[in-house]
């Protein structure tokens, strides 16, 4: 998700499609025009993906519970359930548990997108008798994706463990958490990880993003570390640019940042290759959203007059890059661009930002992955914890399709090679992620 990744042609990421919604839910006023994002959910891409996994059903069976609900009261609990019931859906086929659905591959991340939207479109268009304002109805929606992204069920074992298991299921790793602690053994170590939804979908709308597939792979899971067990939480957020300006990023992480061990934000990156992003900056280059949507400006937080054109990766990039963590080759990635204190025009620095400088691109880019890190990462510092608390920012490789399947008018929405690709970068972060747990002294908290 970075923009230099744009520049020289290595994306390809798709978004977001959808599906009917019942004659008798839709809306007549003409404000509730579909999304951008919605607005792709009815090409046959994002139909086939929701058919071969079974997510199909979702929207339609929302829409039905939502038009009997007689209250907003009724409404909201309805949406914050059905959201969660659908990140839990999407978690449990990506490890294994329940029935697949389909034939679409357990590891896909886009039909927890495409059923969102499709969530999400009923919402916008559902018109009940007792009315809604639009003010109620973006607290719904927000809601709705809130819970669908695990954003609210982030959750770590608060007891000591000897666990050893390398990767159970949520279920069964706080069942272990739980059992563990009554021989006192040393507390579990604790990692959040966070993925994006597919981008780049008017490209190719088949797109799937394997930073988003790592979420739902490892969520809930226990890795294996020198000090013993660690466990993984992980939430996944939009490719939009004003919900990072609303401080999604923020809401979600700072209940959890003072009590984690280690955190990373990962993204799609460029072709090939892993990055450990040194340096984060300030800026947002204005390459468009998965709404279409452009901004160019500096990143906007709150305070901005304490903030800095800079942030520091401070997780443990030597021992990673180091590591053998799968095939992929790892670069400890330096190169910003910037604007030379006194200067007027973007300089490329490889060794990183020069004194008094003003952020252009940081390592990764000036997109939506440069931000979340960004903003990550300044968030750790403001609440203190640069100094003992390991977090940054990993690109993944570009998910590529395999040889003969790379024409999006004519080629299928998945190959062997296709699931390989995302399998290996799931499993290779995985590794990262305990290479970087090993090399991390515990926080404690």
């Amino acid at each position: 998700m970075t923009h230099i990744r744009v520049r020289i042609g290595a994306l390809g990421l798709a978004l977001l499609a959808g599906l009917a919604a019942p004659p008798a839910l839709a809306s007549e006023n003409p404000a509730a025009t579909p999304t951008v994002e919605e607005q792709r959910l009815d090409r046959a891409a994002p139909q086939e993906i929701l058919a071969r996994s079974g997510f199909d059903t979702v929207a339609p069976e929302f829409a039905r519970a939502l038009g009997k609900a007689r209250s907003y009261a009724q409404a909201e609990r309805l949406v914050e359930r059905q959201g969660s019931r659908l990140w839990q859906r999407a978690v449990d086929r990506a490890q294994g548990r329940g029935p697949a659905g389909g034939d679409l591959s357990r590891d896909d991340d886009r039909p927890l997108y495409w059923a969102r939207l499709g969530m999400t479109r009923e919402v916008r268009q559902w018109e009940p008798e007792f009315g809604l304002t639009e003010a109620r109805r973006a607290k719904l929606l927000a809601a709705l994706e809130r819970t669908s992204r695990g954003q609210d069920s982030i959750r770590f074992p608060h007891t000591k463990s000897h666990s050893q298991s390398p990767s159970p299921s949520r279920s069964q790793s706080q069942s272990q958490v739980t059992s563990a602690s009554a021989s006192g053994g040393k507390k579990v170590k604790r990692i959040l990880l966070t993925g994006f939804d597919p981008f780049t979908l008017d490209r190719d709308v088949r797109i799937s993003n394997p930073s988003g597939a790592t979420a739902l792979a490892l969520d809930g899971t226990v890795i294996r570390t020198a000090d013993g067990p660690a466990r993984i939480e992980t939430a996944v957020f939009p490719v939009r640019w004003q919900d990072f300006a609303d401080g999604t990023v923020e809401r979600t992480l700072r209940p959890h940042l003072p009590h984690v061990d280690l955190f990373t934000t990962v993204s799609q990156g460029r072709v090939g290759r892993i990055d450990i992003e040194r340096t984060n900056g300030a800026w947002r280059g204005g390459f468009p959203d998965n709404e279409n949507l452009s901004r160019t400006e500096t990143v906007p937080v709150t305070d901005p007059a304490s903030q800095p054109q800079w942030t520091t990766t401070t997780l443990p990039y030597k021992d990673i890059v180091a590591a053998d963590t799968g095939r992929f080759p790892v670069y400890d990635n330096t190169s910003v661009t910037e604007i030379p204190a006194g200067g007027t025009e973007p300089v490329v620095r490889p060794e990183g930002p020069t004194a008094g400088s003003t952020a252009r691109a940081g390592g990764g880019g000036n997109y939506l992955s440069n931000e979340i890190a960004y903003r990550a990462t300044l968030l750790r510092d403001r609440l203190g914890l640069g100094g003992s608390l390991p977090g940054g920012h990993v690109h993944t490789p570009v998910l590529e399709f395999g040889a003969g399947n790379t024409d999006p008018a004519s080629g299928t929405v998945t190959d062997a090679q296709f699931v390989r690709n995302r399998l290996d970068i799931i499993a290779q972060v995985r590794s990262i992620l305990t290479v970087a747990a090993d090399a991390t002294e515990e926080v404690t908290g």
